[in-house]
């Protein structure tokens, strides 16, 4: 039987790709009319940067080794820096239900390289989990090519691909640093490593943003904004690394099948009118979610977490 502690990251990591689903058609309504997509990244690294960094003063301090944030500034490449950039660029192009289709790769990525590098077994039901994922992946990728009436191209299909195998190789190599430290501190060093690297490039289009240039603002377009910045960038990157800490990368990999089924619910409506609704929720929560991890609770090693 599940114990809590695997419940609880189940429930968790649930929670995230419901947001990053909810995302998809709310970041696509933004794109590129509303926010360009540089400028959407950058204010989701710095948003959540800021964030983060407000809320390390109310937990516990942590030390971070110079070895740790090294790794740590691997992670904000690959999980933060080019899985934003490569998923915002690609959706520009591309429709919210092919990327949350795309999205579903990712525990391919995940289980090969958990297998080279954290030695988990891959036995033949995930052999067969993975060729059908490939040939799913293959097939939409191909078929985005045809029909001039689909929001969808090759180019944008493969960011989006690309950028799930970066977000695969953070939930990997993340995996150990979890276990020594809070979601609060891995993330306030992640997110102000991209941040530093990405809004020198980025202010311009930031200042630009027809969004904030109007005489009188959308509440729709600033709470989609809003929801973007921190219901699908704050909150999810603080749910991951407690998901992490209870269950494996594999695991955590394998909801993003909830993405499609999420994205293509939604995508045909506005979702971001209730959205904003949904986040003020969100806000209530964070503090049992940032609550410190028991000095007493034991490490599991990567054989017995599920």
């Amino acid at each position: 039987m599940m114990n809590q502690e695997k419940l609880k990251g189940h429930l968790l990591i649930l929670a995230a790709n419901i947001l990053f689903a909810i995302n998809m058609p709310v970041s696509k309504y933004l794109l590129p009319e509303h926010v360009q997509p540089e400028a959407l990244t950058s204010m989701r690294m710095s948003f959540a940067c800021v964030m983060f960094w407000i809320t390390s003063l109310f937990v516990p301090y942590e030390k971070v080794p110079l070895k740790d944030l090294g790794l740590l500034c691997l992670c904000a490449l690959c999980g933060v820096g080019l899985n934003q950039g490569l998923f915002i660029w690609g959706l520009n192009t591309t429709s919210p239900v092919d990327a949350s289709i795309i999205a579903t790769a990712v525990p391919i990525f995940v289980m090969i390289l958990a297998a080279l590098i954290l030695k988990e077994p891959i036995t033949r039901m995930k052999t067969f989990g993975v060729l059908l994922g490939i040939c799913g992946a293959i097939s939409l990728i191909l078929q985005s090519t045809q029909g001039s009436n689909q929001a969808s191209s090759l180019g944008g299909n493969l960011l989006i691909t690309v950028s799930g195998f970066m977000y695969s190789i953070y939930l990997v190599v993340s995996k150990p640093l979890t276990l020594k430290y809070s979601s609060v501190t891995m993330m306030k060093w992640m997110f102000l490593f991209s941040t530093l690297i990405t809004l020198p490039f980025a202010i311009e289009s930031i200042w630009n943003t027809p969004a904030f240039h109007k005489e009188v603002f959308d509440g729709q377009e600033l709470g989609a904004i809003f929801f973007v910045l921190f219901g699908a960038t704050f909150v999810p990157y603080l749910l991951i690394p407690l998901a992490l800490k209870r269950i494996r990368p594999t695991t955590v990999s394998m909801y993003n099948y909830i993405q499609p089924i999420v994205a293509s619910f939604i995508a045909p409506n506005r979702p971001w009118r209730w959205v904003v609704s949904f986040s003020t929720l969100k806000v209530h929560r964070i503090p049992l979610i940032v609550k410190p991890w028991p000095s007493n609770t034991p490490v599991k090693g990567f054989v017995n977490v599920l």
